[in-house]
């Protein structure tokens, strides 16, 4: 099956790239579009050489971007809105208040590591943008945060997918693996930091 789909992909590389751009800008509004799958996919399929490595990462970090600057702009146009009706009590704007705190003092820190987290990236560039953020300053972290995922998630596949050679099925189920372990070690630390703080 993991041969029909390089196939597929080495037949229609250029729809491939594409596809990559655009799973990685949906994932920034929507978590549950696949983005680090599709990457780490095309990593694996870089690997047998029917897609070319930099233009991987080069079409997902691009996407990233994009994906994320729209989530900023969305969260900037609407989130007055957004405010009045769900953080009107004291309890809303409490928490409106930490989070505007916490882009003050870790703002680039939270955008690098947002873009690592399912759901954590949508989080935090809408609410960079809800709370009037720096766009320039928040551009500035996006790009790096947006070309170190594509890197990480491409290379994870890349390798993986060089690792078995015969089987890049088997380098696939690697990749996954090991994104899982880091995006499960991230949630622990975080959670950890949390409990301390707590």
């Amino acid at each position: 099956m993991f041969d029909q789909f390089t196939q597929l992909v080495a037949d229609a590389s250029s729809w491939a790239y594409l596809a990559l751009a655009v799973f990685a800008l949906l994932d920034a509004v929507l978590p549950i579009v696949p983005s680090e799958t599709a990457v780490i996919t095309g990593g694996v399929v870089a690997a047998t050489g029917d897609l070319f490595l930099p233009l991987v990462i080069g079409c997902a970090a691009a996407g990233a971007f994009l994906g994320d600057n729209g989530a900023y702009l969305l969260g900037r146009r609407y989130g007055e809105r957004a405010r009045r009706r769900f953080f009107t009590g004291e309890k809303g704007t409490r928490r409106l208040a930490w989070a505007q705190g916490q882009l003050t003092r870790r703002g680039g820190e939270l955008i690098i590591v947002g873009r690592f987290i399912p759901g954590g990236r949508t989080a935090v560039t809408l609410t960079a943008g809800m709370t009037h953020f720096s766009w320039p300053r928040f551009a500035r972290y996006d790009a790096v945060a947006s070309v170190a995922w594509a890197t990480y998630a491409a290379m994870l596949g890349y390798f993986g997918g060089k690792a078995f050679e015969n089987s890049p099925w088997k380098g696939l189920v690697l990749a996954f693996a090991l994104a899982l372990a880091v995006t499960g070690g991230i949630e622990a630390t975080r959670a950890v930091r949390r409990r301390r703080r707590q």
